[in-house]
């Protein structure tokens, strides 16, 4: 990782966290942090490595990885710009649950951890809007849960990429692009199935015109059609 110059704090005004601040409370946020280029495949923070610094991105996209005690990698989740990362304490930890690493170069902001403490204590618009983003990864997680036991595959697949379009979506002649590189593999470890089964959904979704995908590219052709995948009103694909 590579130190970069001071940043200006109108660059993170509008990120949810740091919503209904002022500028005196954003100036004085920038100035305890430092940003920092993390290249592409590269680490924020390891699991199980001791939470030191919690993280926001200012540019470029993050993978979160959790490896089993058996040595099993599960894909948790993608985080964009404006996104925090690394709140170990937040949820009550001292170290991190999960590995970071940088799905294209990136620019994040680095805060030691304690400071996190020191904001939700100093400004309590930061506290509340941390609880609401700390509330919105537990219901999301929750709902990945539920679906891993009980919805078919075809659905689950299907969910997972609508996600990764809301999320960092681009408009594009061919429909809606999920905007960094992904894999089948990695869409499989999201969604607890195998390559195999996602490169069937992906061609048989292709041959209906819902997607187009390459080589780490997946673009959303019909998002209504995929919808309707996602949420049980399409009979689905048998895999």
């Amino acid at each position: 990782m590579l130190s970069m110059p001071k940043i200006d704090p109108s660059l993170i005004a509008d990120f949810n966290l740091f919503q209904g601040l002022t500028g005196e409370q954003l100036a004085w946020i920038v100035s305890k942090a430092h940003s920092v280029l993390v290249a592409h495949n590269n680490s924020v923070f390891e699991q199980s490595a001791e939470a030191l610094s919690f993280f926001l991105i200012l540019d470029g996209h993050v993978r979160a990885v959790r490896t089993t005690p058996d040595g099993e990698q599960v894909i948790v989740r993608y985080f964009t710009v404006g996104d925090p990362i690394g709140i170990a304490h937040a949820i009550g930890r001292d170290t991190y649950p999960a590995t970071a690493i940088a799905v294209t170069d990136c620019v994040v902001l680095a805060w030691p951890m304690a400071f996190w403490v020191e904001l939700a204590e100093k400004i309590p618009a930061f506290g509340l809007n941390a609880s609401r983003e700390i509330g919105a990864r537990l219901t999301e997680n929750l709902d990945r849960i539920v679906e891993m036991t009980t919805e078919q595959v075809e659905r689950r697949v299907a969910r997972a990429v609508l996600r990764l379009t809301q999320q960092t979506g681009r408009k594009t002649d061919e429909g809606i692009l999920i905007d960094f590189p992904i894999s089948r593999q990695d869409i499989a470890e999201m969604t607890g199935t195998t390559l195999h089964t996602v490169s069937r959904l992906l061609s048989h979704w292709e041959h209906e015109q819902l997607v187009k995908s390459g080589r780490q590219k997946v673009t959303v052709v019909d998002p209504h059609k995929l919808f309707l995948i996602a949420d049980g009103h399409k009979p689905a694909n048998r895999v």
